[in-house]
């Protein structure tokens, strides 16, 4: 593999989609299917990024199994049905994501890939609906342990064939960043994400995605 190559893994939900009201409303109708007090819409947000069953247990920690199982599949639902209604806009792109993918996606030594909470059925479907082509590499929570666990990034090095000190993990949480940390990759946050940027602590931030290339460029100018 060339040693030039360089991997930009994006996270999806809070970083490239503005998917919140989604979230919100497939979450809420799986607390309402059960029974239970919702969660806020701040407390649905932070659970953003994590495998949907540490999320539903994240939310509802003093129930059991079959209830956690049972919201799971209840969000499931509830989600798939909207994003079958509304098409794209059940999760629009955040203004600037596909022009920075495409000016990206020129650049020969660059490859892009996803790290994402998402299922791989629910990623496949977006990047349908969105017509986005460029990511070389796709690492869903079907086939790794949730976020924080470094498997997702280490699976796309490994994928790719790029080294470790030549990838970036840009992401809106806490998740993506510790995350990136623990596979030795760069950490790149969000501004316009799910998390306060005060508990990232990345090594770098962008404001907007304009920004992102210019960063690439000065990350990677040796």
């Amino acid at each position: 593999m060339d040693t030039d190559l360089r991997l930009v893994l994006f996270d999806v939900d809070g970083t490239l989609v503005d998917s919140q009201a989604a979230i919100v409303g497939a979450m809420t109708d799986a607390f309402r299917g059960q029974g239970l007090a919702v969660p806020s819409r701040s407390d649905i947000l932070s659970i953003v990024g994590l495998s949907l069953p540490i999320a539903c247990q994240r939310l509802a920690p003093t129930q059991g199994d079959n209830v956690i199982a049972a919201l799971v599949e209840g969000y499931k639902k509830s989600y798939m049905t909207t994003r079958q209604i509304e098409g794209a806009a059940h999760s629009p792109l955040f203004e600037g994501a596909r022009e920075m993918l495409e000016v990206l996606h020129t650049v020969p030594e660059y490859l892009l890939g996803v790290a994402t909470g998402k299922s791989q059925r629910g990623l496949d479907t977006l990047i349908d609906a969105h017509n986005l082509s460029c990511f070389v590499t796709r690492q869903v929570a079907d086939h790794h342990p949730s976020k924080p666990h470094p498997s997702m990034v280490q699976t796309a090095l490994a994928e790719t064939g790029v080294r470790a000190e030549h990838c970036v993990m840009i992401g809106d949480t806490s998740y993506d960043m510790d995350m990136g940390r623990a596979a030795g990759v760069t950490t790149i946050a969000v501004s316009w994400g799910y998390h306060p940027l005060e508990q990232l602590r990345a090594d770098h931030v962008i404001h907007e995605f304009t920004e992102l290339a210019p960063l690439l460029r000065s990350i990677w100018k040796d």
